[in-house]
Parts: C-alpha cells; structure tokens; sequence
C-alpha cells in the first residue's frame, strides 16, 4: 500500500485517533470504578439507618 507524500499525516492522524479513544475508554472505565464505590457507601449508609 503506497500513501505518497501523505503518509506522515495519515499516520499521524491514526495514532492520535487511537490516542483519543484508548485515553476515553480508560476514562470510562475509571469513573465506572468511582461510581461503584460511591454506591457502595450510599448503600452502606442507607442500610445502617434505625
């Protein structure tokens, strides 16, 4: 596969493509933990009321 003169841009491009979703997805994946545990202790709480 032969790109020209714009291979350093199409390459570029790919890898900031991926750069951008892998950054998203450990995002995601951090704040699914965060709010996990903040359900946690909201159902801690609720369960230790009289």
């Amino acid at each position: 596969m032969e790109f020209g003169p714009y291979a350093p841009f199409i390459v570029g491009s790919y890898g900031f493509a991926a750069l951008v979703l892998g950054a998203l997805a450990l995002n995601g994946w951090w704040d699914g933990r965060a709010q996990r545990r903040a359900l946690a202790e909201l159902q801690d709480e609720r369960g230790s009321r009289p």
